[in-house]
């Protein structure tokens, strides 16, 4: 039975769902902006955002709210004890290429905590949900992580944003180690989907560096309530999803096996070192 937070947050996902179908016939005319260097944003992040923020409020306007694109509430600054977290259109540059692989990601954070979350694929009618203690489900099924004793044949997604360049040759040699003994290694363009194909068993992990709250904290419950792993590049727990924790962040998902695996991996090859 999904929980009435869910429900709200599936609404609102679903509405920000609609804003990105309807803008897909129309790409070359939609506005975008170089947040960075080669990180980008677009009129439709925002529309995106803007409508779930109502629906959000409307809900629930005594809690916090850290947006991707519209920053933090005030509430949400003055360390607000529930916290929506949300990321419009997670995989803009898939989105603005063309390329069918972008989702809407909201979860609700108790202390920085993520107790509730919601990822949504409007391509695909893909809904990802998952609530503290209850479990994860795709389309209402139960979902699990992939059961896999180590990395031999493992499907392992990774990423290479570009706020992470600098550290570009020890991640190079993370991924030769583990194509040595992986079967492949995908990278996708949606933090969230990752995590959340990784909860469902359609990947067996995932690591990345760089991520931001918005870009995983939904993934990250799910994962978790799937029965996996998810920690930092040494196999700690991950930062709270919080404006104390909003810079990017090492992230490692997987079964607890294969989580471990990977660490290892990414530790022998000197990737976790490079963020000492």
């Amino acid at each position: 039975m999904q929980k009435p937070a869910v429900t709200i947050m599936v609404k609102a996902a679903r509405a920000a769902g609609n804003v990105l179908l309807s803008h897909m016939n129309r790409l070359e005319s939609i506005k975008v902006e170089e947040k960075g260097r080669m990180d980008f944003a677009s009129e439709v992040d925002r529309k995106a955002e803007e409508i779930i923020i109502k629906e959000l409020k409307y809900a629930n306007p005594d809690f916090g709210i850290i947006g991707e694109e519209s920053g933090a509430s005030k509430l949400a600054e003055s360390g607000a004890k529930f916290t929506y977290v949300i990321d419009p259109l997670d995989g803009t540059s898939n989105y603005l290429h063309g390329i069918g692989h972008f989702c809407v990601s909201i979860a609700l954070c108790e202390d920085g905590e993520p107790i509730h979350g919601v990822i949504f694929d409007p391509l695909r009618n893909d809904l990802f949900t998952a609530s503290k203690g209850s479990g994860a489900m795709l389309n209402d099924k139960r979902i699990r992580v992939a059961d896999r004793n180590n990395l031999e044949g493992a499907m392992i997604i990774t990423g290479f944003p570009p706020r992470e360049r600098e550290r570009i040759a020890p991640q190079m040699r993370t991924v030769e180690e583990l194509l040595g003994v992986a079967e492949d290694i995908r990278r996708t363009g949606s933090a969230a989907l990752d995590l959340a194909y990784v909860a469902a068993g359609k990947a067996d992990a995932y690591f990345e560096a760089g991520v931001k709250p918005w870009d995983i904290a939904a993934g990250v419950l799910m994962v978790r309530e799937s029965g996996g792993k998810v920690c930092d590049f040494n196999g700690l727990k991950t930062k709270a999803m919080d404006m104390a924790n909003v810079e990017g962040r090492p992230l490692v998902a997987g079964n607890v096996k294969v989580a471990d695996a990977l660490v290892k991996t990414i530790q022998s090859s000197g990737y976790a070192a490079a963020f000492r």
